[in-house]
């Protein structure tokens, strides 16, 4: 994957219908695998730099980018990083597609202050930035921010693992993201003020960084710490299907409450296989699909999305609580992702 070199026209329309590696810009326009979309002079062209491409998240994003921009006749033009975390490759997407003449960018930062300056320069040449899923630091770096509330979403999961444990002395874990990644801290915070908890209470923390594997390692570290570990959060649910694994070998997978974030469509099925207890569900396609309306908005009449929108969660579960509001693994599995 080419980081530092821009792709020329002809190989970023290569790339769209080929499959080159990401942070090469695609330009699709609907996604149909032609540049379909900038048949007439006058379409908006919109840029979309997800973290990954690969992510089930981010393609469910990239796959609402890609309808709202064909019914907005808007040119979509899309780079990914190689890797979560990949701020260099997103600078260099984002370069690229401020010369390509987009009107506005959706981005997902991979690191939130690091990509600061490179949007900075990208809004005084006029261009819009809307962030999804994931704040910048400050959040007031962009334009608009698209995005699940991930406090609520935390918040959510930690009250129902409190009604959950049923006044039984919870033994807490939790399995989280990496230091200083707003997503992970919000989610992280909003478990505990909802399960009426403080890090002092939590007996085992560990960074998964969303992996399964590492989930599963962390998970296995936890229990050889705190053996009597009864309640797992975890950031997504890989790392809480990871946890799931170590807790079955050690045959405590029917006695530990696991309770996790995103609502992917294997997330959602292991909710209702009993392997994972609940999940808040978000909606990244409506995130980006929101995003691409806000730049032919933009680009149509001048007038510029601001501030906080957000995009929406609810708790999925099969075994409700009383005091819980929440909706069933049916309705997850009719709106996941992945």
């Amino acid at each position: 994957m080419s980081r530092t070199t821009r792709p020329a026209l002809s190989l970023l329309r290569v790339a769209a219908c080929t499959g080159v590696a990401a942070l090469t810009l695609t330009a699709c326009g609907s996604g149909s695998g032609s540049d379909s979309a900038s048949t007439g002079s006058g379409s908006v062209k919109v840029g979309l730099i997800t973290k990954t491409d690969t992510n089930p998240f981010f393609v469910k994003m990239k796959e609402g980018a890609e309808k709202a921009a064909k019914d907005s006749g808007a040119q979509l033009v899309t780079a990914a990083g190689k890797f979560d975390g990949d701020n260099a490759g997103q600078v260099t997407a984002m370069e690229n597609m401020v010369a390509s003449g987009v009107k506005g960018i959706l981005i997902t930062p991979s690191d939130s202050k690091a990509i600061v300056p490179a949007i900075q320069k990208a809004r005084a040449k006029g261009v819009l930035v809307i962030a999804l899923d994931t704040p910048t630091d400050p959040q007031s770096a962009v334009d608009a921010l698209f995005a699940t509330n991930n406090l609520k979403a935390g918040e959510l999961i930690g009250e129902y693992a409190k009604a959950a444990m049923k006044g039984k002395t919870a033994k807490i874990a939790t399995l989280d993201l990496a230091p200083g990644v707003s997503v992970g801290v919000q989610r992280h915070d909003g478990f505990l003020k909802g399960f009426g908890a403080t890090d002092k209470d939590v007996l085992c923390a560990q960074d998964t960084g969303g992996d399964q594997a590492k989930g599963q390692t962390a998970m296995e570290n936890c229990l050889q710490k705190e053996p009597g570990i009864n309640v797992v959060y975890t950031i997504n649910e890989p790392a809480a299907l990871g946890a799931y694994t170590a807790l079955k070998a050690k045959g405590r997978e029917k006695d530990v409450l696991i309770v996790s974030v995103d609502g992917g469509c294997t997330g959602t099925k292991a909710v209702k296989d009993g392997k994972i207890a609940a999940t808040s569900q978000q909606y990244p396609l409506k995130m980006a699909a929101e995003g691409v309306k806000a730049v032919v908005t933009y680009a149509k009449d001048g007038k510029k999305a601001s501030g906080y929108t957000d995009t929406g969660v609810n708790l999925i579960t099969d075994k409700t609580q009383a005091g819980v509001t929440s909706k069933d693994t049916a309705y997850g599995l009719e709106n996941c992702w992945g």
